[in-house]
């Protein structure tokens, strides 16, 4: 009864330090009651329980991945800044008080909440963590001393990875899967620690949900969530200090931005492109700058028809794709599909790889005849023509889309089955993050 009751005075002693700077929405009284919500820890020797042992022993061969291990320490970590610096990356914004001082004051009072729940089931059950049943050491010594006499269920740090994937999720819906995927880690990393069961793990993400669907009742939650989405985007208006212009990256390119213009295959300026430029990552620019040095010495130059896509105009294709009854471009672009089909068979999509940086769609332009190289089909045609390996055209056009995906490739791109004329950095910088800052040259005042 000690152990028990020392260990439920830690917890309280814990929340109330994080509520000295953390104001939560509400107290625990108008929470979930997790003791009648989640069924109880396994009992050892039942069938959960010898999947929990097996589990146990499958993180600790985790451990000798050495990236692996130190993610699991960081994760082990009991702090807002810890949760913020893993969410960072796949959220595709840094989280701190001073980048995003509402997104930031959203963490800490939703986990402050949240982080009560817990309190009672652990002191109802006080079930061993693994590390203290085995009597063995942790991966984190430091949690032997501070958790050791803590019950293991719920998990209070996959507690606070769910409820924050949960809320930055809803603030940026675009990279919710990159967000999740680091959530389930930030659970299993626990595991791999020896400091929980991986039924703790498993049912606290149930509770996750019970926790997230009560916030979403408090209107203080609501209110701070707005402040959070304005301040979000706002924010993604500013772009990323890791892209460039490419009028002045690669300067002997030609600039011919399709969705700018009215002459694509939606028949209007895409949301987004405020300004007639192009922007890549400084990686990707680097590498189109060689490809373009390559060009102009075989007597070509590069012309460009988009870089960088925001999200939001991936979704103006998304809409305008929905509405059937639109095919005013229909002769120009896509004469032989039925505008219904072009989901189904995969021209546009919910997300493309444009929005992370580091695809550029372009052709050959010859300097001699002054005019673009034949590629056998224009940019943006929907239909097989455009596959780089169609047959259906002549030797020489076939052979100039071969000319133009060789050098791409030769200068670290990757070309795509689909379209001749789309290629993307082999090694991009941000493969998860979907970016939706508009398209606009960066003012001289901007870094």
């Amino acid at each position: 009864m000690k152990k028990l009751l020392t260990g439920a005075i830690v917890i309280v002693m814990a929340i109330a330090a994080a509520a000295a700077f953390a104001e939560p929405y509400c107290g625990v009284e108008d929470l979930p009651d997790l003791i009648k919500c989640l069924p109880a820890p396994p009992e050892p020797g039942s069938a959960d329980f010898t999947r929990d042992v097996a589990r146990y022993e499958w993180g600790k061969e985790q451990r000798k991945d050495p990236e692996r291990a130190a993610l699991a320490r960081h994760d082990s970590v009991w702090s807002y800044a810890t949760i913020a610096d893993a969410f960072s990356k796949p959220f595709g914004m840094e989280i701190s008080p001073t980048n995003t001082p509402n997104i930031w004051k959203l963490l800490e009072d939703s986990l402050s909440t949240t982080d009560q729940m817990r309190v009672a089931p652990k002191a109802f059950y006080h079930r061993r963590r693994p590390f203290a049943y085995f009597n063995e050491e942790p991966l984190c010594p430091k949690e032997d001393g501070v958790w050791r006499d803590e019950g293991s269920y719920p998990s209070g740090h996959t507690m606070r990875s769910m409820v924050a994937a949960l809320m930055l999720a809803e603030i940026n819906p675009a990279n919710a899967n990159e967000i999740f995927i680091r959530a389930m880690q930030y659970g299993e990393n626990r595991v791999i620690a020896g400091a929980h069961w991986q039924s703790d793990v498993d049912m606290t993400r149930f509770a996750a949900a019970f926790a997230y669907s009560q916030l979403q009742t408090l209107p203080a939650f609501r209110a701070q969530m707005a402040l959070a989405k304005d301040e979000f985007a706002a924010r993604t208006n500013n772009r990323p200090e890791g892209f460039v212009d490419l009028a002045e990256a690669v300067p002997d390119a030609i600039l011919e931005i399709r969705y700018y213009s009215t002459y694509n295959f939606v028949g209007e300026r895409i949301d987004g492109y405020e300004q007639p430029c192009a922007i890549l990552t400084k990686e990707a620019a680097k590498a189109l700058k060689a490809a373009s040095d390559e060009c102009v010495k075989r007597g070509y130059r590069l012309k460009i028809y988009d870089a960088y896509r925001p999200q939001r105009a991936v979704a103006h294709f998304v809409r305008w794709a929905a509405n059937v009854e639109d095919t005013r471009m229909k002769a120009y672009f896509y004469p032989d599909l039925d505008k219904s089909v072009l989901f189904e068979q995969g021209y546009i999509l919910e997300r493309s790889g444009h929005s992370r940086g580091s695809t550029v769609d372009l052709t050959l332009f010859d300097m001699k005849t002054g005019k673009e190289v034949d590629m056998g089909g224009t940019f943006d045609w929907f239909g097989k023509e455009s596959h780089p390996s169609y047959r259906g055209i002549t030797e020489e056009q076939f052979a100039n889309r071969t000319l133009l995906r060789e050098i791409m490739v030769t200068h670290g791109f990757n070309p795509i089955e689909e379209e001749w004329w789309h290629f993307t950095l082999k090694d991009e910088p941000y493969p998860d993050t979907y970016f939706d800052f508009p398209v606009s040259a960066r003012k001289e005042s901007e870094p």
